[in-house]
C-alpha cells in the first residue's frame, strides 16, 4: 500500500483529479518495477518556480529554479534491506517536490502535454527515491531505461 501525502503550495495551475489519477498510476508502476513490496509513504508537493528555487537554495545550496527535487530516505542498499525486512510498519520513501509552473514551461518547450511532463517528473523522482541516480553515464542509462519502461507501460508518450 502506498500512502501518498499531497500538498499543493502554488496557485498558478489547477491540479485536476485526472492528473492525480495519472500520478498515482505512475507511482504504483514505479514501485512495481522495483518490486518494493512494503507499505510506504511518499510526500508529493506541488509548488511554483519561486517555491522550488527557495527549496533548492535551502537544501542544495543552488540558487536557481528546477523542475523537480527528490529527497530519498534510503540509498539503494538500504532500500534492498527494507525490502527484505519483516517489519510491517509503513516506511517513508521520501519527498518529491514538483514545480508545476516549470512543468508547464517544459511541456510547451518539448511539444507534449502538461500531464505527460508532470508524470515524467514524478517517475524520474520516484527512481531517485528508490536509490537511483544519474551522476555517472552508466547510472543515467539504467535510470532512463527504467523511466522509459514505466512510461511506455502506462502509454504516456511524447
Amino acid at each position: 500500500m502506498i500512502n501518498l501525502i499531497m500538498s499543493d503550495e502554488q496557485d498558478k495551475i489547477q491540479v485536476s483529479d485526472e492528473l492525480m489519477e495519472s500520478i498515482n498510476k505512475v507511482i504504483e508502476a514505479c514501485e512495481e518495477e522495483e518490486k518494493i513490496g512494503f507499505d510506504n509513504e511518499i510526500s508529493l508537493t506541488f509548488t511554483d518556480n519561486i517555491g522550488i528555487r527557495q527549496i533548492n537554495k535551502d537544501y542544495r545550496d543552488i540558487d536557481k529554479e528546477t523542475d523537480v527535487l527528490s529527497f530519498p530516505m534510503y540509498d539503494i542498499d538500504e532500500l534492498e534491506e527494507e525490502k527484505m525486512s519483516q517489519d510491517k510498519h509503513i516506511k517513508p520513501l521520501g519527498d518529491i517536490v514538483v514545480s508545476l509552473e516549470k512543468a508547464k514551461e517544459q511541456a510547451e518547450e518539448y511539444g507534449h502535454s502538461f500531464e505527460r511532463e508532470v508524470c515524467y517528473l514524478v517517475c524520474h523522482s520516484m527512481f531517485h527515491l528508490m536509490g537511483y541516480d544519474h551522476m555517472e553515464e552508466e547510472e543515467k542509462e539504467i535510470m532512463r531505461e527504467k523511466e522509459k519502461k514505466v512510461m511506455k507501460k502506462l502509454n504516456i508518450s511524447r
